[in-house]
């Protein structure tokens, strides 16, 4: 059967996108087949990029050459870096985008990539040959044959919306839902179950009483998220912070039994970070009052998200309750909020790669695994796009562990973990967050990069420089000295000598980094040395006991993942292992002794039973 494509993407959500530019640009061609061709990473819900966790995966999506940071800088209208006030693992950027401008970059950005042709249609039926998938069948009866099909399906796929009572066959509001893939993936064996997600109204900006409110500005100068963008003159519009009252507590509390959350409606799991509004007062009844972020949808447009009010009543108690807000008294409504039901498939499904394990070249990414997010679904996306390529040619897939990427610790936590609510990112969910920095994503991805040919070779010479160069500001930074009598207060600890060096000082407890970022301009004024290069340098003399440290741990949980489990290991024969542990790894399949230790149910004895019996299994393979 001749292959009209490599890959055949469906959905051009933020999966669907990274993952066919990364095919694309490893010399694969792709369709992508969506509904829209103008709305290809449409932003459904808030019009923001990045946030805390969130922003490590877009700069790693950046360091492995995706789109989705050059199209954040190039349409945002406000750039903020958030936790400042602690360490830079923890640190992130948070960008408010002009919604309309975002997906018109996306599109003409896929456009202009050779090697991606955009399909307009619904895919409801996936062509599969044996066990392996050949293509998929579109609602209007065509069959498109391809090598492999990638399914970001988004909330599209069985999609539900809900106001109130009324409910809505839709993907999301005023598109329909794509049915009939789920119908196929149970034909071939799959598990699909419902999960549910929501998004607050849409308000007119002229009928907010913005005095009322708190100014939140944007930063300068301003954190670029992509190593790829050039400044742009920029003139960053504020968004502004309100919070719920006691008569809006009240009021949504009287009704919510009116939301299809209480009344039975809806029975699949929302996200536990993101309820909402009636759903915060439930479970949060001592709270008095919650943060509402009024945040613009971009230029040109009046129209402002709420963010923090998501909610599902009845459109007309949506008018009321809105109008309890402070600085919301008189806010016209111009689109209501709703929740959305929608399939996705419980990810014991899927190996680390993410391809399907019923299904020989069937990969899935984003929402139909049980994420939310944008970020999450393109981390996603760009690494199912990587290994659709490889496994075109027969290759190993490319496998981030924990210790390399956050990308890496969400596709880890989704193939060792039931997934019953939808996954979001936190930097709290990386145990090695010291080494997975914002700063230093390129460091831990950009070879990986050049590898596959994500980047193009002077983009790799252009990073060895920086990387050359921050070496050489740390090193320099050793070596020069300072009298201690021009420090000021700062020298009271230095009582016994009479100099210092700059890199002593900037180690110590009380200076942060824009302390050091003063003492270098002070001390090491004749350098030519970009901002990026000084903070990296500063960051790595002033965290590099405790990443010395943390380096020493991930050392250990590599020699862990390094144990590797055969695919046709048969763990009802490891005679000690509890039966849940036995139903668990049958279950998940994990590919490594360490992956194995993180499966809920599988306790440190059965990894210690699991461990003789691998060594047998792999000394009998040798005999």
């Amino acid at each position: 059967m001749a292959s009209d494509f490599d890959i055949i993407v469906v959905g051009g959500g933020h999966a669907g996108v990274e993952a066919a530019l990364a095919a694309a640009r490893m010399g694969k061609s792709a369709a992508i087949v969506t509904m829209d061709r103008r709305k290809l990473a449409l932003m459904s819900c808030n019009p923001a990029i990045g946030g805390i966790g969130k922003s490590h995966i877009v700069k790693e999506i950046d360091a492995l050459g995706g789109v989705m940071a050059e199209a954040t800088d190039a349409t945002g209208i406000q750039f903020r870096r958030l936790n400042l006030s602690r360490g830079p693992a923890v640190w992130s950027t948070r960008v408010q985008c002009d919604r309309r401008d975002y997906t018109a970059f996306i599109s003409d950005f896929v456009a202009a990539q050779a090697g991606i042709e955009v399909i307009e249609g619904i895919a409801t039926q996936l062509v599969v040959v044996g066990r392996r998938v050949m293509g998929v069948r579109t609602k209007d009866g065509k069959e498109i044959v391809s090598r492999t099909v990638l399914l970001s399906t988004g909330t599209f796929l069985g999609g539900l919306i809900h106001i109130g009572h009324v409910r809505t066959e839709a993907g999301r509001m005023g598109e329909p839902a794509a049915i009939g893939m789920t119908d196929s993936l149970i034909e071939h064996g799959f598990e699909v179950k419902r999960m549910k997600t929501g998004t607050p109204p849409r308000l007119d900006g002229d009928t907010i009483d913005f005095s009322k409110c708190s100014v939140q500005p944007g930063d300068m100068p301003i954190p670029w998220f992509s190593h790829r963008s050039r400044p742009r003159d920029l003139e960053q519009v504020p968004c502004h912070l309100t919070y719920t009252s006691e008569e809006t507590k009240s009021f949504v509390s009287r009704y919510s039994h009116r939301s299809p959350i209480f009344s039975g409606q809806i029975t699949a799991k929302g996200p536990r970070y993101c309820p909402s509004i009636e759903d915060k007062f439930v479970r949060f009844p001592d709270k008095e009052r919650h943060q509402i972020f009024l945040e613009p949808e971009g230029n040109g447009t009046n129209e402002i998200y709420p963010n923090g009010f998501s909610t599902a009543l009845p459109e007309l108690l949506q008018r009321k309750a809105i109008k309890t807000i402070i600085g919301l008294e008189e806010v016209e409504i111009t689109r209501p909020g709703y929740a959305i039901e929608y399939d996705y498939c419980p990810t014991h499904q899927i190996d680390s790669s993410l391809q399907t394990r019923l299904l020989d070249g069937l990969f899935f990414a984003g929402q139909i695994n049980g994420t939310s997010g944008y970020e999450e679904a393109a981390g996603q996306g760009i690494i199912a796009g990587i290994n659709a390529a490889l496994w075109i040619d027969g290759e190993p897939p490319l496998v981030l562990d924990r210790a390399s990427s956050y990308i890496g610790v969400m596709i880890d936590d989704l193939c060792t973990r039931t997934i019953t609510e939808p996954y979001r990112m936190f930097t709290s969910r990386a145990e090695y967050r010291l080494a997975l920095r914002e700063d230093n994503a390129r460091d831990r991805l950009a070879e990986i990069a050049g590898r596959y040919g994500l980047v193009d070779s002077s983009e790799m010479t252009r990073f060895r420089e920086t990387q050359s160069e921050t070496e050489a500001a740390a090193k320099r930074y050793s070596e020069i000295r300072v009298k201690i009598s021009e420090l000021g207060s700062l020298g009271d600890r230095f009582q016994k000598t009479e100099q210092t060096t700059l890199e002593n000082l900037l180690r110590q407890p009380n200076v942060d980094i824009a302390a050091g970022k003063e003492l270098v301009a002070r001390f090491d004024n004749g350098n030519s040395d970009s901002p990026e290069v000084v903070e990296r340098a500063i960051v790595s003399i002033m965290y590099q006991g405790y990443i010395d440290k943390q380096q020493r741990e991930i050392e250990s949980y590599r020699r862990m993942e390094s144990m590797a489990i055969p695919d046709d290991f048969v763990y009802s024969a490891a005679h000690g292992l509890k039966t849940e542990a036995q139903e668990k790894l049958e279950q998940f399949r994990p590919a490594s002794l360490g992956q194995a230790g993180r499966i809920e149910g599988v306790t440190p004895g059965d990894i210690a039973v699991l461990s003789v019996y691998l060594k047998k299994h792999m000394e009998s393979r040798h005999d």
